[in-house]
């Protein structure tokens, strides 16, 4: 009798530690399937003028950016990630569109009163996720257009953000820079008041209106060369302003509005798929950093707003987390071009740069055919799904629309976007075989560890900026596997490699039928 009980006992516990196993299993087998059906959240940040050695992780040894490196070393951290352009208004249509630049004779650096650069019919990324359910919206720089071409400011505006695929959107018109100097939020200037309305003119000042060059001994931050006309908080801008006292901005303040907004983005949105574009407005000139900021890299303005950047994302990153949504959210970090010092104002970024290197070791710079103006910091980031490596993948931000498509089963693709989904992931190190990267509507051209530069007219260094253009009455050809530095032209001693790398430049130049334009011999 109780040799029967003990083995009844002993088969009801192994029943009962069967199931629990069995039950166990199907819950490790459900978060798995779980897991690979999550449809995260997508965040772009995406800086302005920051260089390839202006963060930690990418080398730079005196400027202090926890927060870009706790991404970068937490992810992918591409070496070889481009934006499309050297120039930021094309490099921005680039991003979201999946597109050449050089395909659209607009796509150039855009005055503040330009007309929209994309066609509302044209598909981008936000509109793409639209259709897969997002809430989208973008959160600081837009400089891709707004309206028709003939702008009320005093009226709603549009079309603009809202018009191709945004749900909302906070942002400046142009630069930090350019007129007019103010906020818009869904299309309407904010803070507007209508007995003090806005006039803009990139030709001509309004009467009585005093510009930089009257008032040069009173400025805050002096011009260097171009910034010379309207002034606003003391600093001359890129055009000429009248009237909307009320909604100028206040320079100092508007990382942290920026900031505000998009913090406030992620929290109305954070029980559903969002999609935020979180477009920075740093280190882009004027550099004016909230005097929390003043002196913390000891390189002068241009430093502290990097810092200032560096703290902006980390701040992002805490609102992700307080929301709980870290663990389904892919985070990209990019900059739009590479790196420039004096850009236009005196401001003691080549005086107080010390023995930083804002291009890391390449050469050229913002609007350079060289790879300082395109290769840029390119991190991707997913806690609990890529895991931390670096990758020497060639990967370009045009990439970014039919990645995500992917990522979120959607057919539709980038025209020139190619499907790097398992490369931002970090799960394979295929990348792009070849690159047509641009300047100021010159090309040069990217092909495996080779770069070319056509022959351009023109002076070879831009002595504003003093930064090296690409511009030769002969071909250039680098071997960058041991010539990041791009020292040593070998167009004369590899005929065969010129050849051959001419040959697909034509072949992808030449289907918009502009090959003529390059005066390729």
């Amino acid at each position: 009798m109780v040799k029967s009980i003990s083995t009844r006992y002993f088969n009801a516990v192994l029943a009962i530690c069967l199931i629990c196993t069995l039950f166990s299993a199907c819950q490790e087998a459900t978060k798995d399937t779980d897991k690979s059906e999550v449809v995260p959240n997508i965040v772009i940040i995406y800086a302005d003028d920051l260089g390839y050695g202006d963060v930690g992780a990418y080398g730079a040894e005196s400027l202090p950016t926890p927060h870009m490196d706790r991404l970068a070393n937490g992810g992918v951290r591409f070496t070889n990630g481009y934006a499309s352009s050297a120039t930021c208004s094309p490099s921005r249509y680039a991003l979201l569109t999946g597109r050449y630049p050089w395909r659209n004779d607009r796509a150039k650096i855009l005055p503040g009163t330009a007309p929209l650069l994309i066609d509302t019919e044209e598909m981008t990324i936000p509109t793409m996720l639209k259709n897969k359910g997002y809430h989208t919206g973008i959160v600081g720089k837009w400089h891709l257009g707004l309206g028709t071409g003939s702008v009320d400011w005093n009226q709603r505006i549009a079309p603009g953000p809202n018009e191709v695929g945004f749900d909302y959107s906070y942002i400046m018109a142009a630069t930090q820079d350019r007129v007019p100097t103010v906020y818009i939020e869904n299309g309407n200037v904010v803070r507007l008041d209508s007995a003090d309305p806005i006039e803009i003119d990139y030709q001509n000042n309004f009467p009585g209106q005093r510009t930089g060059k009257e008032d040069r001994e009173s400025l805050r931050m002096n011009w260097h060369h171009g910034h010379n006309s309207s002034v606003v908080n003391g600093i001359p801008r890129i055009g000429y302003m009248k009237g909307g006292d009320s909604a100028k901005w206040v320079d100092e303040n508007m990382a942290d509005t920026f900031l505000v907004r998009a913090q406030q983005y992620i929290k109305r949105q954070a029980d559903a798929p969002f999609f935020l574009y979180y477009a920075l407005q740093q280190p882009h000139v004027p550099r004016t950093p909230h005097p929390r900021f003043i002196g913390s890299s000891g390189m002068g303005p241009r430093g502290d707003v990097i810092v200032e950047a560096d703290w902006c994302i980390g701040q992002l990153i805490k609102t992700l987390e307080s929301e709980g949504l870290m663990d389904n959210t892919l985070i990209i970090l990019s900059s739009d071009n590479g790196p420039v010092l004096n850009d236009g104002y005196f401001d003691d970024a080549v005086e107080k740069l010390g023995d930083h290197t804002p291009a890391g070791g390449l050469r050229g710079g913002k609007y350079s055919l060289y790879e300082a103006g395109t290769r840029v910091p390119f991190v991707t980031y997913w806690k609990g799904t890529i895991e931390a490596k670096t990758s020497s993948a060639m990967i370009s931000q045009i990439d970014l629309f039919s990645s995500l498509a992917a990522l979120v089963d959607s057919e539709l693709r980038g025209p020139d976007s190619q499907v790097l989904t398992d490369l931002l992931l970090g799960k394979r190190d295929q990348g792009r075989e070849d690159l047509v990267l641009e300047a100021t509507t010159r090309t040069a051209f990217r092909m495996g560890n080779w770069a070319l530069i056509p022959p351009y007219p023109g002076r070879p260094v831009n002595t504003n900026v003093n930064i090296e253009l690409g511009n030769s009455p002969d071909y250039q050809l680098f071997d960058l596997s041991s010539d990041l530095a791009q020292q040593e032209n070998l167009a004369e001693t590899q005929p065969e490699k010129l050849q051959e790398m001419i040959e697909r430049f034509r072949e992808i130049r030449g289907e918009t039928g502009e090959v003529e334009a390059l005066e390729l011999k």
